[in-house]
């Protein structure tokens, strides 16, 4: 699933979009209730984790906007207020579920697969196999093979080949590649991804006569089939 995390606890949002990724969900991050309205509106989410004491915006605003601009994606409320009055609250705001702080994650992740089913989304449709031309990456067996032939990928380059699949055609940029693949919320100023994709470049296309991975000059990275 695509979910969006709106939670201006840095170590919190961190906490919650790690655990999701490794569940294989594929996850945004605003600190802001105005960012995250902005993203909620634009990207098509399945699933939006909303805590309720927000700056700039508070979730009750932030929901109701989104329901008067006729975006119903489910809204699971995180909060440490957690009286009944509170609770009624968020969902009179639009609101599908309400989940006070603190929490296990194990009940967080229970009622946002309940909210996707619901909507028609949620395990049944988590892709397991990602093919892009004779390239492809198999996440449950954490194999990774082109033109039948097995490719011997380490963690990191797994990972990486991973993100690029799951957004195929699509241009990745460093910031995306940073935040999804290595958890950095900032620069490190280091040229870790170049070193990382150059690896990966000449594991899944040397010895192939088209390549899949391509540099797109000042923009990023993109993984696409040539052929087509």
């Amino acid at each position: 699933m695509k979910i969006l995390v709106v939670e201006d606890d840095r170590d919190a949002a961190a906490y919650v979009q790690k655990a999701l990724r490794e569940e294989g969900h594929v996850v945004d991050q605003a600190f802001d209730g105005l960012d995250g309205y902005a993203l909620a509106r634009e990207g098509s989410y399945d699933v939006l984790i909303v805590d309720r004491m927000l700056p700039k915006l508070d979730g009750l605003s932030l929901v109701r906007s989104l329901r008067e601009q006729d975006v119903h994606t489910p809204v699971l409320f995180l909060s440490a207020l957690g009286q009944v009055d509170d609770r009624v609250k968020g969902l009179r705001a639009g609101g599908d579920d309400y989940l006070t702080k603190p929490y296990a994650f194990s009940e967080l992740l229970a009622r946002i697969e309940v909210l996707a089913r619901r909507r028609g989304v949620g395990p049944a449709r988590e892709e397991t196999v990602y093919q892009v031309g004779d390239l492809e990456l198999d996440r449950l067996s954490r194999r990774v093979t082109r033109a039948g032939q097995t490719l011997d990928l380490q963690p990191r380059e797994f990972r990486l080949l991973e993100y690029m699949m799951r957004h195929a055609g699509q241009v990745v940029t460093r910031t995306m590649l940073l935040e999804n693949v290595w958890d950095y919320h900032f620069d490190p100023q280091t040229n870790v991804i170049d070193v990382h994709v150059s690896r990966l470049r000449g594991k899944i296309d040397k010895g192939f006569d088209r390549p899949l991975l391509q540099t797109v000059r000042g923009a990023g990275y993109v993984i696409r089939d040539g052929a087509r």
